[in-house]
């Protein structure tokens, strides 16, 4: 009984500890992934095309006959 539990003990322990570190590598790229969709985003509402886009929009919508 003994050696089925030290069996088993061991194989669990080689089953959880194998992942020792990865989670800051997630948190890593995680965070790096963030970062360059916060780039873009700025980037792309931060441009001309955004606010004369919503303008043309509102622009529209004020002048629909009803």
């Amino acid at each position: 009984m003994a050696r089925a539990r030290s069996a088993l003990h061991r194989r669990f322990h080689a089953t959880t500890s194998a992942d020792a570190g990865m989670s800051t590598v997630e948190y890593a790229v995680g965070t790096i992934a963030a970062a360059a969709f916060g780039a873009v985003l700025y980037t792309v509402v931060s441009g001309d095309s955004i606010p004369d886009a919503l303008g043309g929009i509102i622009e529209q919508a004020l002048n629909t006959s009803v």
